[in-house]
């Protein structure tokens, strides 16, 4: 059995996919392919893939990851341009690397997210920003499925700054660009969250709905605050890396004294 670790976008009019609509229009991808997928034993059988975070309805991503298992050893870049031909535009599969290494899921620490909040000076949201930023805690209000739960949207944002649109983009109404990192903690603190708690901490208002995506998703750097690829101890596990990093050794090791 081998197992593939496959990062893929939602753009578009995509964002607004669903969780359950993507993994049947995958299901079909993967039919169209011809994977040799592996399947869960009992009654129904079931192809093995796992989804790790999957970002809610109505938002983009360019870093939404999933797994499978195969039967039969395929290549991953042949295996990702087979997918990717075989999904609609929109749902794009973007990098494959073998499965070397374990708990991957665990190493989804934070998401780094971009918010366009047309009709609002930039001006504005950087106050906004301070504000949020200066509290200790910032209390907001969530609708679930157990009714209405109140929890701190502050305790999980890692960073949060206010960024002008850019100069070339069409039209001059007012724009501006947040760009958050964010813990994935319990219960989850979402982008709409964050932007309840800059209406509690400063009032701030939406003329329309904010554009939010999901630039990346991975391993925490506590601290530069960034997010790292976490696809990269895959990557250099790989037999293909070993051997580089073993002609680099071996070159090093060749250099004769003095050449330098």
């Amino acid at each position: 059995m081998q197992r593939i670790r496959l990062r893929y976008t939602k753009r578009g009019r995509l964002r607004f996919t669903s969780h359950r609509d993507f993994q049947r229009a995958f299901e079909r991808a993967l039919r169209r392919a011809e994977v040799p997928m592996a399947y869960s034993a009992g009654f129904t059988p079931h192809p093995k893939v796992s989804y790790a975070n999957a970002a809610p309805t109505g938002t983009g991503s360019e870093a939404e990851y999933l797994e499978i298992a195969l039967a039969a050893a395929r290549d991953p870049e042949q295996l990702r341009k087979l997918l990717d031909e075989s999904l609609p535009d929109g749902l794009d599969i973007t990098d494959a690397v073998e499965a070397r290494t374990s708990s991957f899921a665990e190493r989804l620490e934070a998401s780094v997210w971009e918010l366009r909040l047309e009709g609002v000076e930039p001006a504005d949201a950087e106050r906004a920003v301070e504000a949020f930023l200066a509290a200790e805690t910032v209390e907001v209000q969530r609708r679930t499925k157990n009714g209405l739960r109140t929890f701190d949207a502050r305790s999980a944002v890692v960073r949060l700054e206010a960024l002008a649109a850019p100069s070339d983009r069409p039209g001059d109404r007012a724009c501006a660009i947040l760009r958050l990192v964010v813990r994935h903690v319990t219960p989850a603190v979402r982008p709409d969250d964050v932007l309840s708690g800059l209406s509690v901490t400063a009032d701030l208002a939406l003329p329309v709905p904010a554009a939010v995506t999901r630039l990346a998703q991975g391993l925490l750097d506590a601290e530069s605050g960034t997010v790292t690829d976490p696809l990269a101890p895959d990557r250099d596990a790989s037999p293909a890396a070993s051997t580089t990093a073993a002609g680099q050794s071996a070159g090093a090791a060749q250099v004769p004294e003095g050449s330098v």
